[in-house]
């Protein structure tokens, strides 16, 4: 990641303010260390980008090249990763958090992962004193810029009362769900709605559209009946515009999808509005969507219906 940052990190005790870290400063993670720096946080931060580590800094953070560094320097620590192979090098790795394992830390894992690779690390971590909270979020880069996020909290007490003050200064609300696991289960409930509901919006407007209503139309009328959902009025504006800046990537929902369908096969649940979606995700991506917003499923449909707009 290049040259380490020339930005000092205050010690423990310098400032009676909590010292926080982050680890993975994407669209999630940098919303976060910006709430919790403007909250009066001091917040320790890493990524593999140098770009990111150079924003962070901006916004009077304290970049540091490893993940152990964070868990050094901070009392409480989230993570905020995409992949269960960038999880696994920030636990395990070469300048890993659990190289940083003490009593007293606590870990938020806040991404949506198999819920399998969660308890294994919430183990490890044990093993050092280190208190793992499973709290994936409910929510859009959008709405994590604007402290709008819902926290699905899971995990010891004691842990979860030492990281609310962090989870009031980024979240609108927080639920303690009870038992480690819980929360990432909660998480995969929501994120099989917003999955379909994506692809429900983008089927929708595409109707509409070709039937000859004006999207912006569709957009208002929609919005004050019965037929709405959250996601119709986050993704159906940057339908309109046909405008697709990555409030939450297209690409992202196929890792989603394919944990939560694994989860519901355990279980011997059926998903079939689920099932059904995947292949529509998968094609939006093989043809170049898959880093605009998920709303970009409007584009592949549009282009099944041969719409020109």
């Amino acid at each position: 990641m290049g040259e380490a940052p020339s930005s000092s990190i205050p010690a423990h005790g310098e400032t009676a303010m909590s010292h926080v870290g982050v680890i993975g400063l994407g669209i999630m993670g940098l919303a976060y260390a910006r709430n919790l720096i403007n909250a009066g946080f001091e917040v320790i931060g890493t990524d593999i980008e140098q770009s990111r580590l150079d924003q962070l800094e901006a916004l009077g953070g304290h970049p540091v090249q490893s993940a152990g560094a964070v868990g050094d320097g901070s009392d409480v620590v989230l993570v905020a990763l995409a992949s269960v192979a960038a999880f696994s090098d920030m636990l395990s790795g070469e300048g890993g958090l659990l190289g940083a394992s003490r009593p007293g830390l606590v870990v938020i894992e806040m991404g949506t992962l198999p819920l399998d690779t969660k308890v294994e690390a919430l183990e490890s971590l044990a093993q050092g004193g280190t208190d793992l909270l499973d709290a994936p979020v409910s929510g859009t880069g959008l709405q994590a810029e604007s402290a709008e996020i819902v926290v699905y909290a899971s995990g010891a007490p004691a842990a979860l009362s030492k990281a609310r003050p962090i989870f009031d200064a980024i979240a609108k609300a927080t639920f303690d769900l009870g038992a480690f696991g819980n929360g990432s289960k909660m998480k995969f409930v929501a994120n099989l709605l917003v999955s379909i509901h994506n692809l429900a919006t983008a089927e929708a407007f595409t109707l509409g559209m070709k039937s000859g209503l004006a999207p912006e139309q569709i957009l208002q009328v929609i919005s004050a009946g019965v037929g709405s959902s959250k996601i119709f009025e986050i993704r159906g504006p940057m339908i309109v515009d046909d405008d697709y800046p990555a409030a939450a990537k297209l690409q992202m929902f196929l890792k989603d999808i394919d944990i939560i369908g694994n989860h519901a096969r355990s279980l011997g649940v059926p998903t079939p509005l689920l099932d059904a979606s995947l292949p529509l995700y998968r094609d939006a991506v093989e043809r170049g969507l898959g880093e605009l917003d998920a709303a970009a499923l409007a584009r592949l449909l549009e282009g099944r219906a041969n719409l020109d707009r």
